[in-house]
């Protein structure tokens, strides 16, 4: 028997104007319209489900007569659920408890403030360890002092809220005695034994990631103010290529750091003071060095080998730069391969030519060290050329 009375249904068909319905035909009918509320609540359940809540809304009852292709029922916009009430003086008579809304008070109510429209966005929540200090992140304002290692705050609900602090990147004693014996053959003794077992540690060890971000601005600093003191540069390169080879450390984030200070080495005015330092040596070293975080990064960022080929070929084509730079460039567009030097070496060799012959002159070129910079540069664009064949 249909839980659905026959007097629910003839209830229902007076109210669309059907009022001569019998008896019969109402019996008839009502375990038919239970067999379809059935239908649509277990697909309104669905939804409901679908939607990881607990309680059903009359969204979730629009959206099951949707999927069956009926017309939604209007008047029914709610998203919470709907508050029945029992009428007096009737046990199974029940009503919805609508508020009266008087239409003055809409009209002179403010308008809501407009909807974002959904977005993803991505940020960093940690870096090495450290949360940077953007609006993403809980400002530093909110946080308790570093001994705490919480804060409970109250939000406008008062429900606690558990706010973490960022936290430190902390070193072992072992790895900042390892940073700091580095560092010190780096500086002052390059040439030694020692330091080279220190650049097949750098290059092999798989503890060593930590120590990244700091070996990157000792790299960094020491670069910059130590343009003049050759072995010192050579052997910050040789330190950069031994990270480099290390395949338990991942660099990616640090490349940014580096690459300025490997592209100094490569075509800096001067490297070194003395007539001595062997910089083309240097600038070679540092072309190859280029071309492997090309070859191996490029994936990674798109636009990293077209940046440095912009540098290069700047530096390449610029009159004013000295001889020295325009090596470090040829160089290291060289070293990029020959597809590099077809586009953007050769175009430019009848010019530069131009510039180029008069300094490997004697008649016209009366300074011995630009005489001699003239033909490595001109030994440079030869060896990029025969690269091609």
């Amino acid at each position: 028997m249909s839980i659905v009375p026959k007097e629910t249904i003839e209830v229902i068909a007076q109210s669309i104007g059907i009022n001569n319905l019998s008896h019969d035909v109402a019996l008839a009918v009502a375990p038919d319209v239970e067999y379809r509320m059935r239908q649509i609540m277990q697909e309104a359940i669905k939804c409901m489900r679908h939607s990881k809540r607990t309680t059903l809304t009359a969204d979730d009852v629009d959206a099951a007569l949707n999927l069956k292709n009926v017309e939604p029922i209007y008047g029914f916009a709610s998203g919470g659920p709907l508050r029945f009430k029992r009428a007096v003086g009737h046990r199974d008579l029940f009503y919805i408890d609508d508020k009266d809304v008087d239409l003055k008070d809409v009209i002179e109510a403010s308008l809501p403030k407009a909807p974002l429209d959904t977005a993803v966005t991505c940020h960093w929540l940690a870096i090495e360890g450290v949360q940077p200090a953007i609006p993403e992140n809980a400002p530093v304002e909110v946080i308790s002092a570093p001994s705490d290692v919480k804060k409970h705050e109250q939000k406008d609900d008062n429900l606690p809220v558990d706010i973490k602090l960022p936290v430190k990147h902390v070193l072992s004693r072992e790895l900042q005695l390892y940073f700091d014996k580095v560092a010190e053959l780096t500086l002052s003794e390059s040439d030694s034994v020692l330091f080279k077992e220190a650049l097949v540690s750098l290059a092999t060890d798989s503890g060593l990631h930590p120590l990244v971000p700091y070996f990157t601005c000792f790299i960094a600093d020491e670069v910059s103010r130590g343009l003049n003191n050759f072995p010192l540069l050579f052997a910050l390169m040789r330190v950069v290529s031994s990270l480099l080879q290390n395949p338990h450390i991942q660099i990616e984030p640090y490349l940014h750091q580096l690459m300025p200070s490997v592209v100094t080495c490569l075509v800096a005015k001067r490297l070194g003071t003395r007539l001595a330092d062997n910089h083309w040596e240097l600038r070679d070293f540092t072309a190859h060095l280029v071309a492997s975080i090309c070859k191996r990064f490029g994936h990674v960022y798109s636009n990293l080998q077209s940046r440095l080929t912009k540098t290069l070929l700047n530096a390449f084509l610029d009159p004013k730069k000295a001889l020295t730079q325009h090596y470090g460039a040829i160089q290291g567009l060289g070293a990029l391969g020959p597809n590099v030097v077809r586009l953007l070496l050769l175009p430019n060799l009848e010019t530069y030519m131009q510039l180029l012959e008069p300094e490997m002159l004697l008649e016209k070129q009366k300074n011995e060290l630009k005489r001699h910079e003239a033909w490595r540069v001109y030994g440079a664009l030869l060896v990029s050329v025969y690269m091609i064949d």
